[in-house]
C-alpha cells in the first residue's frame, strides 16, 4: 500500500528493500536494477500475499487494573448507570483497581492485550493513562506503558489522560480537581517525559470545555500536543474547541457539527472514531461520515480498549465495524489503520505508508484483496510482521 497509483495504493508483485531498520527502495519488482539475490544480502519471498503498512491503533486505555464484566452482565440484565455505580460499577471501580495494582500486574495485563494486538500486525500503539486519577497512578499507569516498548517489539506513544473523570475525593468539585491536574499532575507527567500528548474528556458527564481548555493551556505550556474525547454523547463544541488547539486528533464525535467539522479541516486535526464503543454500548447516533469526507477531514479508527465501553484486542474486528456499522468503504477503513492513525499520533513522517525514507513496518497477509481485512471476522490472516525492518514473534 502505496501513496497514489491503483486502488489501495497498490503495486502488483511489488518488492521493497529495507536498510538499517528503513525502507529505501519500493516499487514493482520488474523495476528492479538485477535479480534480488544480487542486490541484497537477505531475500524473503512474500508468496503472493499482500502487504501493508505495519497496522496502528491510535487510542487504547490497555493499562488498567481490574474487570468489569460484572457490570456488563448487570447491564444487560436490566440495571441502570445508577444502581451499577452504587454497587461499585462504572469507572471509579477501575480506578480503585488500577491504584491497587501494582506498576508489574499493570505491565502483565497490558502486555496480554497489547500481545493479541501485535498477533494482528498493529507495530504503533498509543497508550492513556487516566484511571488514576492522583499523582502516583497517573505516573504509574505512563511509567507501565513506556516499559511495554521496551517489553515488546511495538513502538508505543502515551497520552496524559488526567482529565477523565471527577475522582471520589474531588466529588462536586470540579474545577479543584483541574487545579491539582494543572498545577502537580500534568507538570510532574512533563518532568518525568512520560506523555507524548495530553487528553481530556469533554462531555457533560466529563470536564466543560472551560475546564478541558485550561487543561490544554496547560499542555502548550509544557509543549505538549493534545487530543480529546469529544462529542460522545452530545455536542459541546468539543470538535472545534480541539481545532482551536491544533489537536493531533479528536476521537469520538457522534455528535460533532457541521461546524466542528470545518474547524477540524481547518486546523488539520483528524477524526479517529471508535465503533468499539459505539457497538458495546448501544448507541444510535452515528458519527458525521459525510461531513468528514465533504471537508476532507482524515479518518482514522483504533480499538478504545478499555474495560468499560469497548473491551475490544482485535483492530481487524474494528474494520469490519466500521463498515458495517459505520458504512465506511473496506479501503477507507484500512487507511483509518495505517496513514490516518499515523497522522492522528504525529507519527505521518515516519509510519503508516511504505514509502522510501520511512520505518521499515510491514505486515503480510495471507488474503485475496485487502478488502479480506476488513471483511472476515474472528479470523487473523496475518503471516508475518515486520518492525524497523526486522521479523518479529506474533505469540
Amino acid at each position: 500500500m502505496v501513496p497514489g497509483g491503483a486502488r489501495y495504493g497498490a503495486v502488483a508483485d511489488g518488492a521493497v528493500a529495507v536498510d538499517d531498520g528503513r525502507i529505501v527502495w519500493i516499487g514493482a519488482a520488474s523495476d528492479l536494477p538485477k535479480q534480488p539475490a544480487e542486490l541484497a544480502r537477505r531475500v524473503e519471498d512474500g508468496g503472493g500475499g499482500w502487504m501493508t503498512p505495519g497496522l496502528i491503533d491510535c487510542h487504547t486505555h490497555i493499562v488498567h487494573g481490574g474487570s468489569r464484566a460484572g457490570e456488563f452482565e448487570m447491564r444487560l440484565e436490566g440495571a441502570s448507570y445508577e444502581e451499577i455505580a452504587r454497587a461499585g460499577g462504572g469507572i471509579l471501580s477501575t480506578v480503585k483497581a488500577t491504584r491497587a495494582a501494582s506498576e508489574q500486574e499493570l505491565l502483565a495485563s497490558a502486555m496480554r492485550r497489547a500481545r493479541r494486538l501485535l498477533a494482528e500486525g498493529v507495530t504503533v500503539l498509543e497508550v492513556k493513562s487516566g484511571y488514576g486519577l492522583d499523582l502516583d497512578t497517573e505516573l504509574k499507569m505512563l511509567r507501565v506503558a513506556r516499559r511495554l516498548e521496551r517489553e515488546l517489539p511495538v513502538t508505543v506513544r502515551t497520552t496524559f489522560l488526567g482529565a477523565h473523570a471527577l475522582p471520589p475525593d474531588y466529588k462536586d468539585r470540579a474545577d479543584a480537581y483541574i487545579d491539582f491536574v494543572c498545577a502537580e499532575v500534568l507538570p510532574a507527567v512533563a518532568a518525568e517525559g512520560l506523555a507524548d500528548a495530553v487528553d481530556a474528556f469533554c462531555e457533560g458527564i466529563g470536564f466543560s470545555p472551560v475546564q478541558t481548555a485550561r487543561v490544554f493551556d496547560t499542555a502548550a505550556g509544557l509543549g505538549l500536543p493534545v487530543k480529546l474525547h469529544a462529542d460522545q454523547l452530545s455536542d459541546l463544541g468539543g470538535a472545534a474547541l480541539a481545532a482551536g488547539y491544533s489537536a493531533l486528533s479528536a476521537d469520538h464525535l457522534e455528535y460533532t457539527s457541521d461546524a466542528g467539522i470545518a474547524a477540524m479541516a481547518e486546523a488539520g486535526t483528524v477524526a479517529v472514531l471508535l465503533p468499539g464503543a459505539f457497538y458495546f454500548l448501544r448507541e444510535k447516533t452515528l458519527p458525521p461520515l459525510d461531513g468528514f469526507r465533504r471537508h476532507g477531514v482524515p479518518i482514522a479508527l483504533a480499538t478504545d480498549n478499555n474495560p468499560g465501553s469497548s473491551p475490544a484486542v482485535s483492530l481487524l474486528l474494528i474494520l469490519n465495524m466500521a463498515c458495517t456499522l459505520f458504512r465506511m468503504t473496506p479501503e477507507e477503513a484500512l487507511a483509518g489503520v495505517t496513514r490516518n492513525g499515523a497522522a492522528a499520533l504525529g507519527l505521518g513522517e515516519e509510519y503508516g505508508t511504505l514509502e522510501v525514507g520511512k520505518r521499515a513496518d510491514f505486515v503480510l497477509w495471507d488474503v485475496e484483496t485487502p478488502a479480506d481485512l476488513s471483511y472476515r471476522m474472528g479470523d487473523n490472516p496475518c503471516k508475518q510482521v515486520v518492525r524497523h525492518g526486522k521479523t518479529v514473534p506474533t505469540v
